[in-house]
């Protein structure tokens, strides 16, 4: 049974706005009940308001600073060492203010919110060992 992922081995999601590795999937650790994955976020860029409606999910971040809603409680900062709660069908959204990445822990329970993500029309996958190319806009 597998109970460890690295790096090195994970597939890199890619979006318009950052990018996911997800280290615990029921995927990557077979009969997995939870999802964690790492989560960054480039500078100005952010997600579209959305909700999980069968998983709670907490968010951890690692690096950077940004701003973050849940539900009604308006916008409200986050910077390294924070956590945020969000119930399951929440609607929730994270951007990135300041100009370095925006990393986050996202962990959702129970697992499988992250398979709604391959829906988007943004969405791509890079093969482990690829990392993502961001174009510079003038």
């Amino acid at each position: 049974m597998t109970t460890h992922t690295t790096q090195d081995e994970l597939r890199t999601e890619t979006f318009d706005w950052g990018s996911i590795k997800w280290g615990v999937t029921a995927d990557t650790v077979p009969g997995a009940s939870i999802t964690v994955g790492e989560v960054v976020i480039n500078p100005t860029k952010g997600h579209d308001i959305h909700t999980h409606p069968e998983s709670d999910e907490v968010l951890h971040v690692i690096e950077g600073e940004g701003v973050q809603t849940v539900g009604d409680s308006g916008e409200f900062a986050v910077k390294a060492g924070d956590s945020v709660y969000i119930p399951r069908g929440t609607e929730h959204s994270t951007f990135n203010t300041g100009w370095r990445q925006l990393r986050l822990i996202a962990i959702y329970n129970p697992a499988g919110a992250e398979a709604a993500l391959r829906g988007a029309p943004d969405y791509q996958v890079l093969e482990p060992g690829t990392a993502p190319v961001w174009e510079r806009v003038d």
